[in-house]
Parts: C-alpha cells; structure tokens; sequence
C-alpha cells in the first residue's frame, strides 16, 4: 500500500515574523511587564501582621502543641465523647477536621465512631510522658495505627479541675492533627522524579516555575489579602507575574511564548471580570465552610473578594495550557502550510482548538467534582429538588468557579489564535512538488507530523471507486 505523500529533506529557511505586530505585541508585554512590577511594589504587605489576624487565631494562654507517637490504639471507645471535653474540640477545631468531629461520625440513631490511643509526648513541657486521649471524628477515621505522629493541642488546667473523662482519658490534651511530613516528602520526591525523568529539562524548568507561583502566593498574594488589599488587583498582578516566569521559563524566550503570553493575559483578565460579576450577581457571601473559620480570624478580608481571586488563579494552568498549545499549533501550520493564507490559518488552528477546548472543559468541570466530592455526595442524600440544592453556598460556589473558568478558557482559544496568526509570516506560494518547509528557526520544538495532513482537505469517510482505484494503483 502506497504511502499518501513523500517528506524531502532541505535546508533550513529564514522565515521572519512580521515585523509590525511583532512590536505592537512586544510594546504591549513590556507595559503589562512593568505594571506588573508597580503592581508588586504597591500592594505588597508591609509590616507585621493586621491587628485582626491575631485576635482570633491567638492560642489560649498556656496552650502548647507538642507532638507525640502512638504507642497504641483501642479501637472502640465504648463511650461517646463528651460535648465539651477536649476531643471535641479536636474534631470540631483542628486542621484536619473542621466543623465534623461529632458530625462526621453520626449516623441514623448511632454514636460517634471514636477510639483511644496511647500516645508518647516527645516535646515540650510534657516530653516523654505517655498520654491517653480520645481520637473521633476525622481521626478516628484515619486509618491512623502505632508508629503514626500527632500534633497534640495541651491546653493547662487548674491544678484540681474536676474533669473526669471517660475511658481514662487525661484531660486538658487532645489530637489537634496528624505529622504528615515523612509521607508527603515521599510523595513530592516521587512527583518531582517522575517530572524530571520525562520531561527532562523541561519537567526541571516546570518545577522551578512552580517554586516560584508558589513562593509568590505564599510570601505576596496571601499576606496581602489577610491586610486587606484589593483583592482583583492582588490577584491580576500575582496571575501576571507567575505567568510571565513560568511560561518563558518552561517554553523559552520566543515569540510563539509570547504569543502564548497574551493570549493568557487576556483570559486571565476576561476571568476576572466574569468572576467579580457572577459572585456579584449571584449573592455568593465567599464564606463557605473554611472560610467560616477564618472570618473570625480575619475579619479584615473580604470574603467575596477572596472568591473572585480563587476563581481567578484556580484558571491559570488550563489556560496555559491551551494557550500554548494554540500557539505552537499556528507556528507549525505555517512551517508545514506557508501558502495558506491568513483567514484559512486561523481557521485550521481553531479547529485544533475545539478539539482542545472540549477535552479541557471536561477537566475543568471534574476537576471540581472531584474536589468537592463530598458536598456533591451531601446534596445526593438531601431529598429535595435538585434546583433547590444547587442554590446553596458551597454548591453555588463550585458552579460559578467551572463557568467562569470555562468561559475564560473558550475565549483565551480564539485570542492566543488570533495573535498568533497576526505574527506569522504571510502566506507565500508553494508550487507542486516543492520540499515541505522548514519550521520556524525560532522554534526549538519537534516536528508534529500529523499536522501535515491538514494541508490537505479532509477525505471522505466513504471514498469514491475512482479514488479507491487510484490508491490501489500508487
């Protein structure tokens, strides 16, 4: 069987990119730039932190948060826990549980699934004794076992309090959470091998860039919201210098990434602008079930604010991912198609783009389902009409963050295609038998041979007899 068409090898071509678009768009990326660095200078937090942070978050006095190994575990209770003892207030206040230690346990009619362990202190005041306290809630769920480490909250009491727990529990110390670090390390070193060994250094140069989105959310976006700063500008300007690091950084310095760039920018800013109106109009408060921790905490933030900023930075990776993918997509149409013109270049890059487009909005919508399983799981149980429960806090949260993230994402398609079809050359004519064109010498990625096959127009899925007959003869 013949094959449809021969590659010929030639020298490699100079092929420019149009020289006016290419200063407008690199005019525009230098003042979105420097913006980006006043931005920086003007929101970043100053001082230490807002009055507000500390008066909730202050810890009792006399609280301490040793940690501790367990020895052992019993694991029924025999005995629900007390409402005000301090096993409740871990499940009911500890990080690992918010708002479900005596919930997260009942049933129809049954008590609290709860056990007791045996626990060594190995720090602070009370280092090497051995405590008994009561696990329930999320950490008796846990699958915790011997060997596990716990953080525990010791609250001081009166030297005759007068607390009397069931099942010999000491008072005054209870789990407040569970030492993660050995086996998170493990998972983060087999994440960071596996990137390394694939991608090789592209997977590093990603793994630098993420270093720095997350140093970026940690040390400026985060204390610069709990100080209460404007939070659309807080986030635009932390999305805009994250952007502009990590995707130079990953892809290189060209103009495809730049291309990519603004392609980004301007769905990141579309994002933003649907965010601020769908939180607006459709009354979300921003205060779901972590958020309702942190209000007394800080209640400096502006919680709607805080929303529009997670939906605005939750879209940044699918955008660059379909950004670029546009991007090389036009680069190599041109390289493999120099006589097709403008109008048919943008057309056959956003028939890419669809394809991409409906494979990334289903990510994006189970992705999100997938992260709040269990609320999705919650309203299942409620009997009530579905439009009912799609009116609640968390689910209404969760449904604008896929809307506007997708919207954002569909537009950022045409953008990026669009500027990335302005930058190209024009097309040149391309008589028949000619060698394939070189790629772009800018561009440093492999060859996609299959988008050869889109030089041509789409066959049948029904090819004719006369069209059967000519391939049996090649």
């Amino acid at each position: 069987m013949g094959h449809g068409h021969a590659h010929t090898s030639s020298a490699p071509q100079d092929v420019s990119v149009a020289r006016t678009p290419k200063r407008i768009l690199l005019t525009i990326l230098v003042v979105i730039g420097v913006a980006t660095i006043v931005g920086l200078f003007l929101l970043w937090p100053t001082g230490g932190a807002p009055a507000g942070q500390r008066s909730g978050a202050a810890p009792a006095q006399g609280t301490t948060y040793p940690t501790g190994e367990i020895i052992s575990i019993t694991p029924e209770c025999g005995v629900a826990p007390s409402a005000g003892g301090p096993s409740s207030a871990s499940g009911a206040g500890s990080p690992d549980g918010p708002g479900t230690g005596a919930a997260a346990g009942t049933g129809a009619g049954s008590a609290p699934a709860c056990a007791i362990a045996k626990v060594k202190v190995d720090s602070g005041q009370r280092a090497g004794d051995t405590v008994t306290i009561m696990l329930n809630g999320p950490f008796a769920r846990a699958g915790l076992r011997p060997g596990d480490r716990l953080e525990l909250m010791d609250v001081r009491l009166p030297a005759n309090p007068g607390v009397v727990q069931p099942g010999g529990v000491d008072p005054g110390i209870s789990a407040f959470g569970v030492v993660r670090t050995i086996p998170l390390a493990v998972w983060v070193g087999l994440f960071v091998v596996i990137v390394v060994a694939v991608g090789l250094l592209r997977g590093l140069l990603s793994l630098i860039g993420l270093v720095f989105s997350g140093a970026m959310i940690v040390m400026f976006m985060l204390p610069a919201l709990l100080h209460a700063g404007p939070a659309i500008p807080i986030a635009l300007v932390a999305s805009s210098a994250i952007l502009y690091v990590v995707l130079y950084l990953a892809h290189g310095v060209s103009m495809r990434t730049s291309a990519a760039l603004a392609g980004t920018l301007a769905g990141v800013a579309v994002t933003a602008l649907l965010a601020q109106l769908a939180v607006s109009t459709t009354r979300l408060s921003g205060i779901d079930e972590s958020a309702g921790f942190l209000a007394p905490m800080a209640p400096q933030v502006d919680f709607q604010g805080l929303l529009t900023c997670a939906i605005i930075i939750a879209g940044l990776g699918v955008l660059n991912d379909v950004t670029i993918t546009q991007s090389s997509s036009v680069w190599e149409l041109r390289a493999v198609a120099p006589e097709l013109s403008r109008r048919q270049l943008f057309g056959r890059a956003m028939r890419i783009g669809r394809d991409h487009i409906a494979s990334t909005i289903y990510t994006i919508v189970f992705a999100y389902v997938g992260a709040s399983l269990s609320v999705v799981l919650l309203l299942y149980v409620y009997n009530q009409p579905m439009l009912n429960l799609l009116s609640l806090e968390d689910i209404a949260t969760e449904i604008v963050r896929t809307l506007c993230s997708g919207i954002g994402l569909v537009l950022a398609v045409p953008f990026t295609t669009a500027i990335a079809v302005a930058l190209v050359p024009p097309r040149t004519a391309a008589a028949e038998g000619d060698p394939v064109p070189a790629e772009l010498p800018e561009d440093d990625a492999a060859k996609v041979e299959w988008l050869r096959t889109l030089r041509t127009v789409e066959s049948p899925l029904f090819p004719s007899a006369d069209a059967r007959a000519a391939r049996e003869r090649a």
